[in-house]
């Protein structure tokens, strides 16, 4: 039997023995903070007072679930279902059908009369068709455009336009 193996282990053993014993002296040890501040510390005979008023905090609604008077008070709405508080010039109420296939219908509500263009877009956001550039009054109304044969089958996005606000739905065409 050679004897290299068990020198090793012998050697491997004592350098085990010694990083316990120098691993459980207090030479590497930091001195307490508490010991140093002792000596230059001073003592505070009264606490300052803050003076301030802070509400309580309060949580408006227990568990994530919302009061249903909450609900009905944030969402007046009108028969079709759009805000009646709306500051919006161009609202978008329907796409039909969808999927598209020779012809798309779309109800529109202007609060003012605008210009008003319908775009076809790709998925890259090129501009493939425009339906429509015309200028519109306002009310409700429900338009009705021809989709072109080359358009090819696949996902597009409809870019209606009116004054300054754009509406971007998305539409497949068949």
């Amino acid at each position: 039997m050679s004897i290299k193996p068990i020198v090793t282990l012998v050697h491997n053993i004592f350098c085990l023995i010694g990083i316990c014993i120098l691993g459980s002296t207090v030479v590497f040890a930091q001195k307490p903070d508490s010991a140093i501040n002792s000596i230059r510390s001073k003592k505070m005979v009264n606490t300052p007072l803050i003076k301030g008023t802070v509400p309580t905090y309060k949580p408006k609604y227990l568990f994530g679930f919302v009061p249903y008077t909450e609900v009905i008070a944030a969402t007046k709405t009108t028969i079709t279902g759009i805000s009646a508080k709306s500051d919006k010039l161009l609202v978008v109420l329907k796409v039909y059908p969808n999927p598209v296939d020779d012809e798309v219908n779309m109800i529109v509500r202007i609060d003012r009369e605008a210009s008003f263009s319908v775009k076809i877009m790709d998925l890259l956001g090129n501009e493939v068709v425009t339906l429509a550039n015309e200028r519109i009054g306002p009310g409700e109304q429900t338009k009705t455009y021809n989709i072109p044969n080359r358009l090819n089958t696949g996902i597009y996005f409809l870019k209606v336009v009116a004054g300054s606000e754009t509406v971007v739905k998305r539409i497949s065409v068949l």
